[in-house]
């Protein structure tokens, strides 16, 4: 038996027939075709495969994609714009903030979210905000310094864009 969804991904809409047992990480990668996510452990417990779900992070391998049924996501690939990397995609490349780049999609959705709750995270912040995104190679240190340079510049942006409408 096969369901019937229907989910926005990086602003397309895609229909699809799914086993009922289908994780949504599967759904992405393997029915969509867009491998950025990455699959991990399948127990939740690295957060390689973070997704922003209707703009929330969470882990696709702890969903099933017939619960994603209606729902908008954004996966690593839909975060740069126009061709230009996205300042938090952009910030692990300037700060080194990954080494074999396995856990980069899921820690980027991950601080995509701190940065729209917290716009000026502190070390420490970050640090317990990544608490569920497990990587093997870097220790953290250029993680939290992209994050932290992503955050500079999207402040920056912002102050510009304020600017810019007000004259």
């Amino acid at each position: 038996m096969k369901l019937p969804v229907r989910i926005t991904i990086n602003g397309q809409q895609y229909s699809h027939e799914v086993e009922p047992r289908l994780l949504l990480v599967h759904y992405i990668r393997e029915v969509v075709g867009l491998t950025g996510t990455h699959v991990g452990c399948d127990t939740s417990q690295c957060g390689a495969c973070t997704i922003l779900l209707n703009g929330l992070a969470v882990k696709s391998c702890t969903l099933f994609a017939v619960q994603a049924d209606g729902a908008t996501i954004t996966t690593i690939e839909g975060l740069a714009r126009d061709g230009e990397l996205h300042p938090i995609q952009q910030g692990f490349w300037e700060m080194h903030g990954l080494q074999c780049g396995f856990c980069t999609p899921g820690m980027i959705m991950a601080a995509y979210q701190i940065l729209e709750r917290y716009p000026n995270p502190s070390e420490e912040l970050i640090r317990h905000q990544l608490e569920g995104n497990l990587c093997r190679c870097t220790g953290y240190h250029n993680i939290v310094k992209a994050i932290q340079w992503a955050a500079e510049r999207m402040a920056a942006e912002k102050a510009t864009a304020g600017a810019t409408a007000r004259k």
